[in-house]
């Protein structure tokens, strides 16, 4: 599966890839509340949501940086468009939260 070459497969993986990295937030940082303390807070604190957004995204960071040095263009293409839209949604937080 990983030596699969595609937008598609890509994309798939940097949409997956930031929602790993904020239950790994959560797992590090979170892990004395419950899941539905966390996301409560996270509701309540649209700042801490974009923060903690951008940091999910450094497993996207990982992915793309991995599939860049594997010379799979089109797979780290799919997963730079989804962490673009991850961003405009952090933006999107950060600006009307």
């Amino acid at each position: 599966m990983m030596n699969k070459d595609n937008l598609k497969f890509g994309l798939i993986l940097g949409f997956i890839a930031p929602i790993v990295g904020l239950f790994g937030y959560y797992w590090w940082q979170f892990r004395l509340f419950t899941l539905k303390e966390f996301f409560q807070v996270l509701n309540l604190q649209k700042s801490l949501l974009s923060g903690i957004i951008s940091i999910a995204l450094i497993a996207n960071a990982l992915v793309f940086t991995y599939f860049i040095n594997k010379h799979k263009d089109e797979t780290a293409k799919g997963i730079f468009i989804a962490t673009c839209f991850y961003a405009l949604i952090t933006l999107g937080f950060k600006w009307l939260g």
